[in-house]
């Protein structure tokens, strides 16, 4: 009978669910705290069901030599080592949607917080000084709500906005128009969200696209006297240039849940007049925590008995028979999809993969998965080949997949549309060796492998590019490792995908798009 060890604090619902479907389960809720003990007993079991108190560390990963997974309660999982527990052979599960609602009804509340100022008039009336003049507040009806982020939360804040008679405009690369109307929100992009707003509230996992996506230069574009709401992921605000709007009344006030640094004892908007601030209570609601710890009990559970794997982050739903077959393809899939997703610059409306030749026999499924993970996880950092189709559904994005028996020169070939609202483009690859390679791109014959930083260019194919090219690359200290280059006929359309041994920087990449007849550049990581 498999084990599994609860080191946290976790409803009882959560271990009769376990008993019910047949694992033995070992409730210790404060033993995730004491790091040795953790350490000498985790051997003796094969799952491990946490929230955020226990730091499954790639110590305590390697001493548990029979854990075939780990369950987090909740969406976060900085506390667990990913990296070392897919080294392990040990899959990471998390709960995404279990406080999507209780999320969203904090941010609701936060909105109300600020503008009607209840903590400060809260606390006056508690010491008796009655200062109903001092507390002037603002409605939100007709005010206009900017959602950074509309997925599962931020579409949930959009619709109780709607419900308050306020206006919404949301901003999100995944936003489709059609998934826009379907919420009753308006569709912008992010330098009009800014221009029109009156409260902003975020709603987007922590990327390198999205870190401080409320810079100083961002803050400055606001309306005079907006109010800015923060209950998704510190670092998504520069908290520095935030007190300097507030300070000088630029920012009419803010409502802050979380932190660049937590737990935050100590933080330089505290105790400021015009701040409301919660110790990270988006999830904290009796609800929210009664579902993420069934959902985790649930999936810990099937995946010990049935060997059935659900929001994975960092493994495939297949069987142990399909996936030593299946395992290049699945790499093949998340580049292509990687690729594509690094490239496009608006709203994904479709995704398309066909697939030919021998790889139309495999469960292609998880394959597609993997597709449309790689598209979307350039922006989505928490999705996987389990959450992916989810997701892609909640935005809006048409998935199909189809498959042919022949293929061309290969046996077999992974091909990749993405439309999006102004752009069709395509990529193909196939597996040569066990490892996967780019063999077609916007229809132009071009093998090359993936590499950990690349360099993707489209110019017009004139004499003396490619010597530019690297000339540029060369002054720049960017060591090139390979060349590839394609094109569509002489004199017309050519691309270059070239592999360097350090990233590309913003500043290299706006000398090569300087170059003549170059037409796009785009740095590419893998």
């Amino acid at each position: 009978m498999p084990k599994v060890l609860i080191s946290d604090k976790l409803s009882e619902t959560a271990v009769n669910i376990f008993r019910e479907r047949g694992v033995d389960v070992d409730y210790q809720p404060d033993l995730g705290k004491d790091k040795e003990k953790l350490h000498a007993v985790i051997a003796n079991y094969d799952g491990l069901a946490v929230r955020s108190a226990t730091k499954a560390t790639s110590k305590i990963i390697a001493a548990a030599k029979n854990l075939k997974v780990i369950g987090r309660a909740g969406i976060g999982v900085d506390n667990i080592d990913i990296p070392a527990a897919t080294a392990a052979g040990i899959v990471v599960m998390n709960t995404p949607y279990g406080n999507a609602i209780t999320t969203a009804e904090h941010s609701i509340a936060m909105m109300f917080a600020l503008l009607r100022q209840i903590p400060q008039a809260n606390q006056s009336t508690h010491a008796g000084k009655w200062e109903k003049s001092a507390f002037m507040g603002s409605e939100v009806f007709g005010k206009t709500l900017g959602v950074i982020g509309c997925g599962n939360i931020g579409s949930i804040v959009g619709d109780r906005a709607v419900g308050l008679k306020m206006r919404v405009i949301a901003f999100d690369p995944f936003l489709t128009e059609e998934r826009a109307v379907e919420l009753g929100v308006e569709k912008v992009d992010v330098e009009a969200l800014f221009k029109r707003a009156d409260i902003v509230t975020l709603h987007t996992p922590l990327t390198d696209q999205t870190r401080n996506i409320l810079s100083k230069e961002n803050i400055a574009k606001l309306k005079p006297g907006a109010y800015i709401i923060n209950c998704a992921r510190g670092g998504l605000v520069d908290e520095a240039a935030l007190k300097e709007a507030l300070d000088e009344g630029r920012i009419a006030g803010a409502a802050l849940d979380v932190y660049e640094t937590e737990p935050a004892t100590e933080h330089p908007l505290f105790g400021h007049p015009k701040v409301v601030a919660t110790p990270h209570l988006g999830a904290s609601t009796r609800e929210a925590q009664e579902n993420v710890a069934i959902q985790v009990a649930e999936q810990m559970a099937d995946y010990l008995v049935r060997g059935a794997v659900s929001n994975a982050l960092n493994s495939p739903s297949v069987t142990a028979e399909e996936a030593p077959r299946l395992k290049p393809y699945i790499a093949l899939a998340e580049k292509l999809g990687a690729f594509a997703g690094q490239l496009i610059e608006s709203a994904v409306e479709k995704i398309e993969v066909t697939y030919e030749g021998d790889v139309s026999a495999l469960n292609i499924k998880p394959l597609t998965a993997s597709a449309v993970a790689g598209v979307l996880k350039p922006m989505l950092s928490e999705v996987n080949i389990v959450n992916a189709p989810v997701i892609a559904k909640e935005r809006g994005i048409s998935v199909a997949e189809t498959s042919r028996d022949d293929a061309d020169a290969y046996d077999s070939i992974v091909r990749l549309r993405i439309v999006t609202e102004n752009q069709d483009r395509t990529v193909s690859g196939t597996v040569f060796g066990g490892e996967p390679r780019i063999i077609e791109i916007k229809g132009v014959g071009m093998e090359a492998s993936f590499a950990p930083h690349m360099l993707y260019t489209t110019n017009e194919d004139k004499p003396g590019y490619i010597g530019a090219l690297g000339q540029t690359l060369g002054e720049a200290g960017v060591n090139i490792a390979t060349f590839n280059l394609g094109r569509s006929a002489a004199g017309e359309g050519a691309i270059a995908l070239v592999a360097v041994d350090d990233p590309v920087g913003d500043d290299v990449l706006e000398k090569v798009r300087a170059l003549p007849h170059v037409t796009q550049a785009k740095a590419l990581s893998f």
